[in-house]
């Protein structure tokens, strides 16, 4: 089985640094890794090209047009990229710790997605996070909070979390994986809905609807979310709108995915 890491970013090269370092202290690595960038600028394109030159694995940077928020696009245009059989999801304000990768694929099972929460790193730790280049955190490492979190006890949380057919509002898109088929049989990302929100919820409502189950990985996967300013909710009455009919219609399929990329290639 073969794997991508695809990482989403836009104009915070800083956080993404940290986000590589991580990649590059997994104890398992994936077999590629991919940049998913929604339209940052050239800073970001050098500091991607200066970790290219000495990483574990292939690094490559997939980019288009600064249009606003369009990350259901820049995810489907870096996904038709990849001949990998499992896509690894995390945003590049994410810290992974050591054993996010492996723990993500020994999760793996068919007709089945996964996905993880994640630890808060604190607005008021963000100086000496960024002037350190912190990487690694412990459960009593300064500046997080919800350090529950961050205990890793991969069985017990096999023993808690059981697969289901719902929509678990602990669902994140910077903590997910699941097949590329499965992501390709439902059309992936619904690039209709652009603007923050509602855009991972709904792709997996479909992908639910496809005959996916879903399993929480609690206790492992673990993540560090760099704070941030929250993103405008503008377009976030539309995509509730997309969403409550895909759920109300039972959806699987939407009409502006990924398929118009993989037409491309062909």
């Amino acid at each position: 089985m073969t794997s991508a890491l695809i990482i989403t970013t836009y104009n915070w090269p800083e956080a993404l640094e940290l986000v590589l370092k991580s990649v590059k202290l997994q104890e398992v690595f994936p077999t590629e890794v991919i940049i998913a960038d929604d339209g940052s600028s050239s800073e970001t394109k050098e500091l991607i090209e200066a970790f290219a030159k000495e990483f574990p694995v292939p690094l490559k940077h997939v980019w288009h047009e600064d249009k606003g928020f369009r990350k259901s696009g820049i995810l489907n245009l870096a996904i038709s990229k990849t001949k990998a059989d499992y896509i690894i999801q995390l945003d590049g304000d994410c810290i992974m710790h050591k054993k996010f990768i492996k723990d993500h694929l020994q999760s793996v099972e068919s007709n089945t997605y996964l996905y993880g929460s994640r630890v808060n790193v604190q607005e008021d730790f963000l100086s000496i996070l960024f002037k350190k280049k912190i990487v690694k955190f412990s459960y009593f490492s300064k500046g997080i909070k919800k350090r529950n979190r961050n205990l890793h006890i991969p069985f017990l949380g096999s023993l808690i979390y059981k697969k289901s057919n719902k929509l678990s509002r602990k669902l994140r898109g910077c903590n997910l994986s699941y097949w590329k088929s499965d992501f390709i049989k439902v059309n992936g990302y619904n690039e209709n809905m652009t603007g923050w929100g509602r855009e991972d919820s709904e792709l997996i409502i479909r992908i639910i609807n496809s005959g996916i189950l879903g399993k929480r990985m609690k206790f492992k996967a673990i993540i560090y979310h760099i704070w941030h300013k929250e993103s405008s909710k503008t377009k976030l009455n539309i995509n509730d709108t997309i969403q409550q009919k895909t759920i109300e219609e039972r959806r699987v399929w939407c009409e502006n995915g990924i398929d118009k990329y993989l037409n491309e290639r062909e």
